[in-house]
């Protein structure tokens, strides 16, 4: 995708993008990116668990469907569609999938 597309990029339905999920995987599509901003769409298989980490950047989870299991460093949350994260650089996190969960991130790199 070239760069002037990109400033106008508009998904009418941006959960599609991850529609199949296979059992026991995450898959990832990144569907933005820029020199200050890089959108990752994530989906789920139930039971699959993204382990704890860091980023170097702060960033944004919104999910909008399916429930989750999220650790935000001691802290443990339910995440359910609508549920909206913003994080720090290096807060460790981890999420665990409930049911199918898609998941939008949001990494703010400048």
């Amino acid at each position: 995708m070239n760069e002037s597309l990109q400033a106008n990029l508009l998904l009418p339905d941006i959960q599609a993008l991850v529609a199949d999920i296979a059992a026991e995987s995450i898959v990832s599509r990144t569907i933005y990116k820029d020199d200050k901003l890089r959108v990752i769409l994530f989906g789920f298989a139930p039971g699959e668990t993204l382990s704890e980490h860091t980023s170097s950047f702060p960033a944004i989870l919104h999910f909008l469907e399916g429930e989750a299991a999220v650790t935000l460093g001691q802290e443990a949350i339910e995440a359910q569609p609508g549920t909206w994260v913003h994080m720090p650089a290096h807060l460790p996190h981890s999420i665990e999938a409930l049911t199918a969960v898609k998941m939008l991130l949001l990494m703010i790199t400048s």
